[in-house]
């Protein structure tokens, strides 16, 4: 009995240390522990008084009327601590305030219990109701641990239903056993394994929604390419160590046309073309990390060696790129400017992005002054000569 209190006051303190107890949870665990104490010093007392004629037969009567009271409400309060809101745990409510009331009437008048002159108590005629009693407590038990394990993994459950377990083997223990006082010990090790059980189960919920936010924020939603965040973090990153690995190689797309197509189709058609973008290019550069950066631009962060690499897989994706058509008939033709780290040792990640940039925009002036589009004042060819490679 005196591990079972200490256990409960550990849990006490523990309850109160933690921060992502909601309020209302905490004082459903307090009054789960207080009544699983008062419950086990009601039958401690009823040990220690039976057979003890120096003590009167009340201060008996009180101890074994408050351990026919609190050893059902101990059974309901893990029930309650499970917080399954349904008609099982209405059900146990309900029958613990009416073995309660009934507890008050029966024993003063000698139902539940009688005591003999030498001060030992035994059954009344009436026990069989409270026997009733704790059979559909425990049989609630039961029913709300398999329910409440329902909402877990297959694998997550065999904590919970061997916690159960362990809960119902004291009980049983103690019932069919002779002087052994485990129903206790069983509820408290429960409690204390459903609040690890609780604890670590909302950690992973936690770490789970977490894992869910920084997905969305490293995510395009629109394309399903890395997000512009994503891209700044693993820059920044690149850029901090200084040097850039010999086998790196930036690419940075532009669309094409994109402002035409949208004044002509819409901003659907135009959306549909940057989604279109998105696939080719995740399509050709695979495992490369792929970044949507701006409305129609985006930066490819691949690994290989040379000229060659770079140039087949340039050519790779303006070959994917020609075999779309969209839903409006407009087509998909990319800027393409890229650089290579090992050609530029002395260049960081940002120094790449720069040169690959200016190797786009060339590749962009240059499609501008085929197509007869002069809406960019701009000449990027010419700034960008002889800085980077410049293919459209």
């Amino acid at each position: 009995m005196i591990i079972c209190w200490m256990t409960l006051a550990v849990l006490c303190i523990l309850i109160n240390k933690n921060e992502h107890i909601q309020p209302d949870a905490k004082k459903l665990l307090y009054a789960t522990y207080i009544i699983l104490a008062i419950a086990a010093m009601a039958e401690w007392c009823g040990v220690q008084l039976d057979g003890r004629t120096d003590m009167p037969i009340w201060m008996l009567k009180v101890a074994k009327c408050a351990d026919y009271i609190f050893t059902p409400m101990a059974g309901g309060a893990l029930v309650v601590q499970i917080q399954l809101r349904n008609h099982w745990q209405k059900a146990v409510v309900v029958i613990i305030l009416i073995n309660t009331i009934f507890q008050l009437i029966a024993v003063p008048g000698g139902w539940m219990l009688l005591v003999d002159e030498n001060h030992h108590y035994i059954h009344g005629p009436m026990f069989r109701f409270y026997f009733l009693v704790c059979f559909t407590v425990y049989a609630v038990i039961i029913a709300q641990f398999t329910l409440y394990g329902m909402s877990y993994r297959k694998q997550n459950r065999v904590s919970l239903y061997t916690i159960m377990a362990i809960v119902m083997l004291g009980i049983i223990m103690q019932e069919l056993g002779d002087n052994v006082r485990t129903e206790y010990l069983g509820m408290t090790i429960g409690a204390a394994l459903l609040f690890i059980h609780y604890s670590e189960f909302s950690q992973m919920n936690v770490d789970n929604y977490i894992e869910e936010q920084q997905r969305i924020l490293l995510t395009d939603a629109m394309t399903g390419a890395m997000s512009r965040y994503a891209y700044s973090r693993d820059l920044s990153s690149l850029s901090e160590h200084g040097s850039v690995p010999d086998d790196l190689l930036v690419y940075s797309v532009d669309v094409n046309g994109l402002k035409q197509i949208n004044d002509s189709l819409g901003h659907k058609g135009g959306d549909e073309v940057i989604i279109q973008a998105a696939r080719c290019i995740q399509s050709v550069f695979g495992d490369a990390r792929c970044y949507r950066v701006g409305g129609d631009e985006f930066v490819v962060v691949a690994r290989g060696h040379g000229e060659d690499t770079a140039k087949g897989l340039l050519d790779k994706l303006h070959a994917e790129s020609a075999k779309w058509t969209g839903s409006g008939g407009q087509k998909l033709t990319m800027a393409v400017g890229y650089a290579i780290s090992g050609d530029n040792k002395g260049l960081n990640a940002e120094g790449l992005v720069r040169k690959a940039d200016l190797a786009m925009y060339a590749a962009k002036s240059e499609y501008y002054r085929k197509t007869g589009n002069d809406r960019r004042k701009r000449d990027y060819f010419a700034e960008s000569k002889g800085i980077g490679s410049a293919h459209n």
